[in-house]
């Protein structure tokens, strides 16, 4: 008989700091807090209905997520739009990934481009937007869209790559739906059709190219001189 092996049960202060967290966090990335807001953490907790402990782990989480900071002796708030670090996230971003899906585009198998195909087409058939969340990315679109460009570098196979890249995707988040916000004229389906059809026509040049315009349009939507 095969015995179920299980975690520890979360304690009611751990359950409370996660739901509290998810409610803060989709708070954010549904514009309900505008870039630059304070997060005070008393207001929350009263909003919330719980102690002031609760919510600020919450918010020491969500600062490790790259969706609010912590200022010295002023508390929290949600990161600006003007914020360098965007910019500076979008190098990094350029640094890692473009050589990642060159190397992709080289090693990939034919199943890498079933997946591919795949991800691409759920993208395409997701709605960017819905009412009900607001006037930033969806929640469904933002997953499905993470699922296309991770399964694009997946052809790389290397798993340390992979772990960076998720970890500056999240990093990021902030900086995608602000600036798909501010750009309603941006063709996000076009930029995405031309990257999958050049990876998948194992052009590692031309899905480069690409990937370099489509990460550098996010960056110049949130670039200090567009809004000066």
């Amino acid at each position: 008989m095969t015995q179920t092996v299980r975690g520890p049960a979360l304690s009611g202060k751990q359950m409370l700091s996660e739901q509290v967290h998810a409610r803060l966090r989709a708070a954010i990335l549904h514009g309900a807090h505008a870039p630059g807001d304070a997060l005070k953490p008393q207001e929350l907790a009263k909003d919330q209905g719980v102690s002031l402990a609760v919510v600020r782990e919450a918010l020491v989480r969500l600062v490790g997520e790259g969706l609010a900071d912590r200022l010295p002796n002023r508390g929290f708030a949600v990161p600006a739009c003007s914020d360098r670090r965007w910019q500076e996230l979008t190098e990094a971003r350029l640094t890692i990934e473009e050589p990642m899906l060159r190397m992709s585009v080289e090693r990939g198998d034919v199943e890498w481009e079933a997946r591919v195909r795949a991800a691409h087409h759920r993208l395409a058939r997701t709605p960017a937007f819905a009412p009900e969340e607001g006037e930033y990315y969806s929640d469904a679109w933002a997953e499905a869209h993470h699922g296309f460009h991770r399964t694009l570098l997946e052809g790389c196979g290397n798993s340390v790559l992979l772990d960076t890249f998720d970890r500056m995707w999240t990093a990021s988040e902030l900086a995608r739906r602000w600036s798909g916000h501010r750009t309603p004229s941006r063709a996000p389906l076009d930029e995405h059709r031309r990257l999958e059809e050049a990876a998948l026509a194992r052009d590692p040049a031309a899905a480069a190219a690409v990937l370099v315009r489509h990460l550098s349009l996010t960056a110049a939507a949130l670039s200090p001189d567009r809004h000066s």
